[in-house]
C-alpha cells in the first residue's frame, strides 16, 4: 500500500478514478495516507524509497520512476499538515472523475464518509461479486447507491434460487431440501436467497445473500441487494438481521449530523453476561470540528433511536417481558477497526475480501474492542411499545 499510494502521488495529474473493493477499504488507504503522509513526502522529495520497502522486485520498479521533486512533495505537505482532510481525494488528485467502490447494502453506511474526502464525487457500483463466483453487473454505474441493481450474467456461473419469505422463512433440513428457482423464473419483487454452482466446482452453493427481483434487463432479471441472511442479535425471542441492524444505525445516526459527525464503522454484539442481557454497539467516530463534538445526552438518545428503530419483539422483550437490558453504545478511539482489520488478515483473511463484521462473539475481537473504549452510553427510557388488541 504505501508503494501504491506513492505512485498515486507521483502520478497525481494522470489519476481518473479512486477505489477499492468495498468502501472500507477506500477508506483505510485514505487513513493510510493520513498515517504516512510525511514520510511518502520524504520519499518524494529526496528521490529514495524509504527502507521499509525491502521486497527488491517493489524497489526496482519505483527506482523507474521516483526521482526529486521538492515542489510535488511541498504541495503534499501543504495539502496534508493543517489536518483539514476534506475533499483531501480531489484536491491531490483533481482528475478523478468518480469512486469505484461498492456502497450496497452494509456499505451505504460509508457514503457520508465517502462524500467528506472526496466532495461529493459520483459513487459507481459496477459489478456483484464474492471470492466464489462473479455474479452480474450494474449496467447503469452511476446511478444513486439507493437505485442500484445488478443483471446476473448467466455464463459466470448457474444460479439458483430459494424463494425468501422475510415473515415466515423457509426450514431447511436434510429430509426436506428447499425448493429452487431457476433464474428464468423468478417473480418481480419477491425475495431470494441465492444459490450458485461454479466452474470450480462448488455444487449448489448458498452464498447467505438475500436479493429482491426489481426488473428485467430484456430477459434478464435485475436484482437489488438487500442483505446477508444471517440473523445477527439475538437475546431471547428477539432477532434482529443485518438490514435492521442497518437502519436503526441510519436512523440513530442522523442525531449526529447537527455536530458535523460522522459515523466510520460500527459493528455490535449479544451481551448475555448481564442478567438481562442487552446489545452493545460499537461506534468509532470521525467528529470533524472536535470543538462542537456530540454530547453524552445525544450518543444517549442515539442509543434510544436504534431501540426504537427495531422490531415489535424487541420492544415489548424491553418494555413489557424486562427480558432485554437498555441498549449500549460504546464509542472507540479512532483506528480500532483497522486493528480489527489487521487481526482478522493475520488470522488469513483476504484485505480484498475483508468486510467489518456486523457482529463479533469471538473472545479476543470483543477484548480487543473493549480495550478501545473512551466512552460508554446507554438508553435513558424504553422505547415506545404497546400492545396490539385484535378485534
Amino acid at each position: 500500500m504505501y508503494s501504491q499510494m506513492l505512485c498515486g502521488l507521483l502520478m497525481r495529474e494522470e489519476v481518473l478514478r479512486v477505489g477499492a473493493v468495498f468502501a472500507s477499504g477506500l477508506l483505510r488507504a485514505i487513513h493510510f495516507l493520513q498515517l504516512n503522509w510525511k514520510e511518502l513526502c520524504q520519499d518524494i522529495a529526496s528521490g529514495t524509497l524509504n527502507p521499509r520497502v525491502s521486497d527488491p522486485s517493489i524497489r526496482n520498479c519505483i527506482s523507474e520512476i521516483l526521482k526529486p521533486n521538492p515542489q510535488l512533495a511541498e504541495f503534499v505537505v501543504k495539502e496534508c499538515e493543517g489536518g483539514n482532510w476534506e475533499g483531501i481525494i480531489t484536491r491531490i488528485w483533481p482528475n478523478t472523475k468518480y469512486l469505484d467502490v461498492i456502497v450496497t447494502g452494509a456499505m451505504a453506511q460509508y457514503i457520508p464518509t465517502l462524500d467528506y474526502y472526496s466532495g461529493g464525487l459520483p459513487k459507481a457500483c459496477t459489478m456483484y461479486a464474492s471470492s466464489e463466483c462473479y455474479f452480474g453487473l450494474n449496467l447503469k454505474p452511476m446511478c444513486k447507491p439507493s437505485e442500484v441493481c445488478y443483471t446476473i450474467m448467466p455464463n459466470m456461473g448457474y444460479f439458483e434460487f430459494i424463494p425468501h419469505d422475510p415473515v415466515n422463512p423457509v426450514q431447511i433440513s436434510r429430509d426436506s431440501p428447499p425448493r429452487l428457482v431457476d433464474l428464468a423464473d423468478v417473480e418481480l419483487g419477491k425475495e431470494y436467497e441465492l444459490v450458485i454452482t461454479t466452474y470450480a466446482g462448488l455444487c449448489r452453493y448458498r452464498v447467505g445473500d438475500i436479493l429482491q427481483v426489481t426488473g428485467f434487463h430484456n430477459s434478464a432479471p435485475q436484482f437489488k441487494f438487500i442483505r446477508r441472511k444471517n440473523v445477527l442479535l439475538s437475546i431471547e425471542s428477539d432477532k434482529t438481521d443485518e438490514s435492521e441492524l442497518q437502519a436503526a444505525i441510519e436512523n440513530a445516526t442522523a442525531l449526529l449530523r447537527p455536530y458535523d459527525t460522522n459515523l466510520v464503522e460500527y459493528t455490535s454484539f449479544a451481551d448475555t453476561k448481564t442478567i438481562p442481557g442487552h446489545y452493545v454497539i460499537y461506534w468509532e467516530l470521525l467528529v470533524k470540528d472536535p470543538a462542537n463534538p456530540p454530547t453524552e445526552e445525544v450518543l444517549n438518545q442515539c442509543c434510544l433511536a436504534m431501540e426504537e428503530s427495531f422490531n415489535t419483539v424487541y420492544r415489548q422483550s424491553r418494555v413489557a417481558d424486562n427480558s432485554i437490558g437498555p441498549l449500549e453504545i460504546r464509542v472507540v478511539k479512532n483506528g480500532t477497526f483497522e486493528e480489527l482489520m489487521d487481526y482478522a488478515i493475520s488470522r488469513g483473511a483476504s484485505i480484498n475480501q475483508y468486510k467489518a463484521p456486523r457482529c463479533v462473539n469471538f473472545t479476543p475481537i470483543v477484548e480487543l474492542l473493549d480495550s478501545r473504549v473512551v466512552s460508554v452510553h446507554f438508553s435513558p427510557t424504553a422505547p415506545h411499545w404497546t400492545i396490539e388488541r385484535r378485534r
